[in-house]
């Protein structure tokens, strides 16, 4: 039997569709938020190309069991909740991916209450609406799949609305990007690399808004193991086996 303690990384969970799967790339808001937090916390991605709100409530007791010991759940410092891209698509253009704004406000609270109940609380919970939809460049896309254009701004804003405001019902924080990016008419085209997902720069600016409300989430998480001009190098074993 082991005298020592195995040494446990807290987590922030990024779950979503798409724009979180591909935050892991160079570049990205995943690996940004990840650089930042070496070595005090686990960025943990669970993000799910083309995947709705519809889908994500099903899916996440895979993800986050309720059966998981206490400790474990205990141990997420925080969860991001990213849907809403694919929610929004046209339903007689794209009834696949389409979800009913109403039924999006449902499932996003269907997902707070899963976590809260798998030992997550609200306030643990960063909710991000989809971002602004560029037409004429999504367009592009859309005719290059042999497909008409399948989602509007407008309609992208009326889920980012939905999700605000599921977000306050909840008691979650939320990252309202839809209004953010377009704020003061600015041009939000740089932000978005074809139209829907995001270029290095809204890359940039989701790591930016976002690390303002997580930083106060894992402010007080220590540095895990000691700094390695710590290290007593005679008894490695005295600093490197103690319970920091």
């Amino acid at each position: 039997m082991s005298k020592f303690k195995t040494v446990i990384w807290p987590k922030v969970i990024l779950f979503g569709d798409s724009i979180t799967q591909f935050s892991f790339q160079a570049n990205g808001w995943g690996a940004d938020i990840a650089n930042k937090l070496a070595r005090k916390c686990d960025v943990v991605n669970r993000g799910l190309s083309g995947y709705n709100s519809r889908w994500a409530k099903i899916i996440l007791p895979r993800l986050i069991s309720s059966h998981s010991s206490a400790d474990n759940n205990n141990n997420i410092a925080a969860v991001t909740v990213f849907f809403g891209a694919n929610d929004c698509a046209l339903e007689d253009k794209n009834s696949q991916q389409h979800v009913p704004v109403q039924e999006y406000s449902e499932n996003l609270k269907e997902i707070s209450r899963l976590l809260t109940s798998s030992g997550v609380s609200a306030d643990r919970v960063i909710f991000i609406t989809p971002p602004p939809v560029h037409e004429a460049a999504w367009e592009k896309e859309c005719i290059l799949k042999g497909c008409p254009l399948n989602r509007h701004n407008s309609a992208a804003g009326q889920y980012a609305q939905a999700c605000v405001q599921a977000a306050g019902q909840c008691g979650a924080d939320v990252l309202d990007l839809w209004t953010l990016m377009q704020k003061d008419g600015q041009d939000y085209t740089v932000y978005l690399s074809d139209g829907l997902h995001l270029s290095v720069r809204g890359n940039q600016f989701v790591a930016q808004h976002l690390w303002g409300l997580l930083e106060s989430r894992v402010a007080d998480l220590p540095f895990i193991l000691p700094y390695w001009g710590d290290v007593d190098a005679k008894d490695p074993e005295s600093s490197l086996l103690c319970d920091q």
